[in-house]
C-alpha cells in the first residue's frame, strides 16, 4: 500500500498511462479542430468553385488568384485535413505528423486566402494554430 501510495505521490505510473496514445486529451482535441477545420475548409472550396460571386475581393491586394483555383484548393485540402483528423481518432502515430504539416499547409494557404474572407482566414490560422501545439506536446505513444 505504501509503495502505490508513493508512485501515485510521485506520478510514475499513474500520469504516464492516462495521457498516452488516443486517450490524450491534446490528441483528441487536435483531432477534433482537424475535422471542424478541414470540413470548414471543404465548404469554402465549394462556395468558391459553386459560384464566383460568393466572394468579394480585395483591389490591390498583394496576392491576386484566381478564386476558382483556390476553390479547388481548399476542396482538396480539406478533404486530406478531415481524413488526417480522423485518422487521429484511430491512433495512427502517421497522423500526428502528416497533422502537423497539414495544419502548417493550411495556415499558408489560409493566410493567402486572407482577400477573399479575411475573418474567416483569420479564425482557421488561429486553429492551425492550436492543432500544431496540440500535436507537438501531447505524449509520444513510446511513453506508455
Amino acid at each position: 500500500m505504501a509503495s502505490h501510495a508513493s508512485r501515485a505521490h510521485s506520478g510514475g505510473a499513474v500520469r504516464s498511462s492516462a495521457r498516452t496514445g488516443i486517450g490524450s486529451g491534446w490528441v483528441v482535441f487536435a483531432a477534433v479542430l482537424m475535422i471542424f477545420g478541414g470540413l470548414m475548409t471543404l465548404f469554402a472550396g465549394i462556395a468558391a468553385i459553386a459560384d464566383d460571386d460568393v466572394f468579394v475581393t480585395t483591389r490591390n491586394y498583394v496576392f491576386e488568384f484566381d478564386l476558382t483555383g483556390w476553390g479547388w484548393i481548399h476542396l482538396v485540402m480539406g478533404v486530406v485535413i478531415t481524413l488526417a483528423g480522423a485518422a487521429l481518432f484511430q491512433g495512427a502515430t502517421w497522423a500526428r505528423v502528416v497533422g502537423v504539416g497539414l495544419a502548417g499547409l493550411a495556415m499558408l494557404a489560409n493566410f493567402l486566402w486572407l482577400p477573399y474572407a479575411p475573418f474567416w482566414a483569420i479564425v482557421l490560422i488561429a486553429i492551425n494554430t492550436v492543432v500544431i501545439w496540440a500535436l507537438c506536446t501531447a505524449p509520444s505513444p513510446s511513453e506508455r
